[in-house]
């Protein structure tokens, strides 16, 4: 079968793709940003509003049981997913800026305190960097960063010096969402490990991308949000080393987080229910268990096959382009591509784009710091996923030499 075929097969399993943008068949290159939901997920979503819609852990009824299997299946399946030694290591969240935020916070709280230090490094989202400055900030400690050179890598030889006595955690992500610099963490765990520093991943942009085994890793803590992954919006997970939520407090108070209630002292649940204080998102958990079932019939290998093609077909096409400059040119990357053309403002660029029914991403990407690097504003970023194909990098080449010819 031919990768165009295996793409068109892909392409039936998402509804969204069959639509018209502004009179123009859709181009949809905003995939970092989030990907589109197969059948599948939309499907299970709706089953489960339509037959069993019922609040889980709770009710002895027939519905609350039946939500609270398809709950816990779908916990059992990003085990699976994750390679985590415990289903009990899995905690959901509303994505992966909450599931960064709580370990920041619940950590924080137990284990970093006056004068002690952070790393982070110059690829991160914001979510990867502010919780830890709301943490030093409260408990009066530093952030370190770890550099970026000029093609958008990590400098991993600073980090030996950034490390001290004081250091406290490192995080830093998988794969840069502005980039697609995939960063060698397992080479940075095993550093931090060496100075029994624990270190947290964001994996929203690893987990679409790679094959994640987080026991193979070492990783302390890892982070992703169910809408990278062809999932729904509004669930996450934050996976941990039972040694570490078993210890740190939990992030919110409320419903199912706790074991006794008294008003003179609350103790609270088991892992994972210590932080998933609440109604979960249950629709949502559900739809992310049928996205990660439909990456694995989809195949891993394939989809990173289809996405290498993407991208050296994209990079090949967009170099040809005079005054077109790509920004990250990691020696190892994924399907990311961000770019300026001559002096034009990305938004400028966006806008026409739009009105030729290309949806892509403009601006900062949430990596202020990042473009304060390259001393830029923002980019146009084109992200791919296996529902792409080399017609729609075409059209988006020629929409740029429009927009060149429009600001020229």
């Amino acid at each position: 079968m031919s990768l165009n075929t295996d793409i068109q097969k892909i392409r039936k399993s998402f509804p969204i793709l069959k639509q018209e943008m502004n009179d123009r068949p859709l181009v949809y290159l905003d995939n970092a940003a989030t990907t589109h939901k197969p059948r599948v997920v939309i499907d299970a979503i709706s089953e489960y509003y339509n037959n069993y819609n019922s609040n889980v852990h709770r009710g002895v009824h027939t519905l609350s049981q039946k939500a609270t299997e398809a709950f816990e299946n779908s916990r059992e399946k990003v085990r699976e997913t994750i390679n985590a030694a415990s289903a009990h290591e899995i905690i959901f969240t509303s994505g992966a800026t909450e599931a960064i935020n709580m370990i920041a916070f619940s950590y924080g709280e137990k284990y970093i305190g006056e004068g002690d230090e952070i790393i982070i490094s110059g690829l991160e989202h914001h979510s990867n960097i502010v919780p830890w400055q709301l943490v030093a900030e409260r408990k009066n400690a530093h952030i370190k960063v770890l550099p970026v050179n000029e093609k958008g890598e990590l400098i991993l030889e600073k980090l030996d010096t950034l490390i001290t006595k004081k250091t406290r955690i490192i995080a830093v992500n998988h794969i840069s969402n502005t980039l697609g610099t995939i960063n060698p963490v397992k080479e940075i765990i095993k550093k931090a490990h060496n100075h029994d520093i624990p270190v947290l991943v964001d994996g929203a942009q690893g987990i679409p991308h790679l094959d994640v085994d987080v026991q193979d890793l070492d990783v302390d803590f890892y982070c992703f949000s169910g809408h990278k992954v062809y999932g729904p919006t509004g669930v996450g997970v934050a996976y941990g080393k039972e040694k570490w939520l078993s210890d740190i407090p939990p992030y919110k108070g409320g419903g199912e987080m706790i074991n006794r209630v008294t008003f003179e002292k609350t103790t609270y649940n088991d892992l994972p229910y210590k932080f998933e204080a609440g109604t979960p998102n249950i629709a949502g958990v559900i739809g992310l268990h049928k996205a990660l079932e439909f990456v694995e019939s989809t195949g891993k290998e394939k989809i990173r096959q289809i996405e290498r093609e993407l991208l050296d077909y994209a990079t090949s096409q967009l170099k040809q382009i005079e005054g077109l400059k790509i920004y990250g040119e990691a020696t190892n990357k994924t399907s990311v591509i961000s770019f300026l053309i001559n002096d034009i403002h990305p938004y400028d660029a966006g806008t026409i784009f739009d009105k030729l029914g290309i949806a892509i991403r403009t601006g900062h990407h949430c990596t202020q710091p990042l473009m304060d690097h390259f001393k830029i504003p923002g980019t146009v970023r084109a992200s791919f996923a296996p529902y792409n194909t080399k017609k729609e990098i075409d059209i988006l080449v020629e929409a740029i030499k429009k927009v060149k010819t429009m600001f020229g």
